[in-house]
C-alpha cells in the first residue's frame, strides 16, 4: 500500500540540491543576453528536452519520442496495464522570457519520479511525465502545439504557420526535430485518453494573485480559453499630413484608437455584469518603410486577443467586435479585416480531483488558495480531451513572459510535495 501523504517526509535535501542543479543547467543552456530563449521546436528546446531525457535514463526511467517528438518518461506501477496518472508541462519559452516558466512543472514531474524510483516507492499505477513541445504561441502564434498534436488536434492551417522573423513552416520546424508528419497530417491521435486516468500540471502562476495574498501554492479551478487574430489590419488612405483636413481623412491610426476605446467601454460593462473577460492588442504598429511623421498613416497591422473561463462570452465579445468594426468603418471610411482566428476553448478542471489537492494541503500544512488560471496551459487540453485533470500553481514574483521570474524554491518544494502525494495517492479517488 501506497503510505497516506502525511506520514512521507518532505522532499529529501540530495533531491532539492539535485532539482536546483537542472533548473540552472536549462539556465546555462537557454541564457542569451536577456533572459531565456527556448523557441519551440527550435535548438534551444530541444536541448532542454534532450537534457531531461537524459536525466531520466540515468535515474534509470524509461523514456520515449512520441511522433510529435514530445518527450514521455514512464515509471512502471504495481497494476502496469491500468490506465496511468500522469503529470507534465512545456520547455520552450517566450523570446527573452524567464527560466521556470513550464519548466517548474517538468522539474516537479521528473523529481516526483526520480523521488519514488530511488526510494522503491511502487505506484499503484505507471506514473508518466510528458514533456511537452511548443506551449507557447510567441513562435507560430498557435499554442499547445505538442500536446495538440497527442489528440490529433493539429490541422492542416497550423502546420503552415511561420516562424516569426522567419520563412520556416511549423511543419518544417517539426521535421527538423525529429517529428513524423504522417500521421499529424491525417488526424491520428498518438494518445489514446482512455490510457490515462488523470493528468497534473504544476506551472508558476503567471499573475500577482499568490504573491498579494501570501500563499505558496494555487488550486486551479480553471483555465481560460482565447481567441486569437495575429494578423489583423486597418486599411484607410495615406495622406499628406498638414493638407488633409479632419473630416476628409482616413486615418488607419485614430480609426484603430475608436475602436480600442469602444471594445474597452464594453469590456468594463461586462465585467460590472460578473462576466470573466480580458481583452489584450499586444502587437501595433504602422509599416517603418513608409511611416513618417509628416505622413497620414494608411494602414495599420495589429494583434488582438480575448479570453474567458466563458465559451459564451468570447462568442458574444466576437459579435460586439463585427458591430463595432462595421460602426467604426464607416465613420471613419476605413477597412477591419481581422484574419484567421486561432480559438482555443476554455478548460475546467476535476473537482474531484481539486478536492484531492485541497485535502492533501491540508494534511500536509500546505498553504493554499483556489483561484482560476488567466494563462492557457496544456493542462486545458488534457481536460477538453475528456481526462481528469487538475492544476498547481506556485507563487512567483514578477509575473511571466519576462526575465524576471522569481520562484522561490522554498516554494516550488511545496508544490513539488503536493505533486509527488497526488501522483501516488490519485487512485484512491478516481472511479
Amino acid at each position: 500500500m501506497t503510505p497516506r501523504p502525511n506520514t512521507e517526509p518532505e522532499v529529501p535535501d540530495p533531491l532539492k540540491a539535485w532539482a536546483i542543479e537542472l533548473f540552472e543547467e536549462l539556465r546555462r543552456q537557454s541564457g542569451e543576453g536577456v533572459g531565456i530563449n527556448r523557441p519551440t521546436y527550435g535548438a534551444g528546446e530541444t536541448r532542454a528536452m534532450e537534457t531531461i531525457a537524459e536525466t531520466a535514463r540515468g535515474e534509470g526511467l524509461t523514456v520515449e519520442i512520441d511522433a510529435a517528438a514530445n518527450v514521455v518518461i514512464t515509471l512502471p506501477g504495481e497494476d502496469d496495464v491500468a490506465p496511468a496518472v500522469a503529470c507534465g508541462s512545456h520547455v520552450d519559452s517566450v523570446p527573452q522570457g524567464g527560466n521556470y516558466d513550464g519548466a517548474a512543472g517538468v522539474v516537479a514531474g521528473l523529481l516526483a519520479l526520480v523521488r519514488a524510483k530511488r526510494s522503491n516507492v511502487r505506484p499503484p499505477r505507471p506514473l508518466k511525465l510528458f514533456v511537452l513541445r511548443g506551449e507557447e504561441s510567441a513562435w507560430f502564434g498557435r499554442a499547445y502545439i505538442g500536446s495538440s498534436a497527442l489528440f490529433g488536434g493539429l490541422a492542416a492551417s497550423d502546420l503552415e504557420l511561420r516562424r516569426r522573423g522567419a520563412r520556416e513552416t511549423l511543419a518544417e520546424a517539426m521535421a527538423a526535430c525529429g517529428a513524423d508528419l504522417i500521421p499529424i497530417r491525417a488526424g491520428n491521435a498518438l494518445l489514446d485518453p482512455s490510457s490515462l486516468a488523470c493528468f497534473f500540471e504544476l506551472h508558476i502562476e503567471q499573475g500577482p494573485v499568490m504573491v498579494a495574498r501570501k500563499v505558496p501554492v494555487g488550486l486551479v479551478t480553471g483555465i481560460r480559453g482565447n481567441i486569437r487574430h495575429p494578423n489583423a489590419v486597418c486599411r484607410g488612405n495615406a495622406g499628406h499630413a498638414g493638407a488633409v483636413p479632419r473630416w476628409l481623412r482616413n486615418d488607419a491610426v485614430f480609426a484603430l484608437s475608436e475602436l480600442v476605446m469602444r471594445l474597452d467601454q464594453h469590456w468594463m460593462i461586462l465585467l460590472e455584469q460578473g462576466e470573466d473577460l480580458v481583452v489584450t492588442l499586444g502587437i501595433v504598429g504602422t509599416d517603418p518603410a513608409e511611416h513618417a511623421m509628416s505622413r497620414i498613416p494608411g494602414e495599420v497591422d495589429f494583434s488582438l486577443e480575448y479570453r474567458s473561463q466563458s465559451a459564451e462570452t468570447m462568442d458574444g465579445f466576437a459579435g460586439i467586435l463585427e458591430e463595432e468594426m462595421d460602426i467604426v468603418g464607416r465613420n471613419r471610411r476605413v477597412a477591419f479585416e481581422l484574419g484567421p482566428a486561432i480559438p482555443t476553448p476554455p478548460a475546467r478542471t476535476d473537482e474531484v480531483l481539486l478536492e484531492h489537492l485541497a485535502a492533501l494541503c491540508q494534511e500536509t500544512a500546505i498553504p493554499f488558495e483556489k483561484l482560476p488560471s488567466g494563462a492557457g496551459h496544456d493542462a486545458a487540453v488534457f481536460a477538453n480531451a475528456g481526462i481528469p485533470t487538475a492544476m498547481v500553481f506556485i507563487r512567483n514574483e514578477h509575473g511571466s513572459h519576462n526575465p524576471d521570474e522569481a520562484m522561490a524554491y522554498d516554494d516550488f518544494f511545496s508544490g513539488a510535495q503536493l505533486l509527488y502525494d497526488a501522483l501516488l495517492t490519485a487512485p484512491e479517488v478516481l472511479p
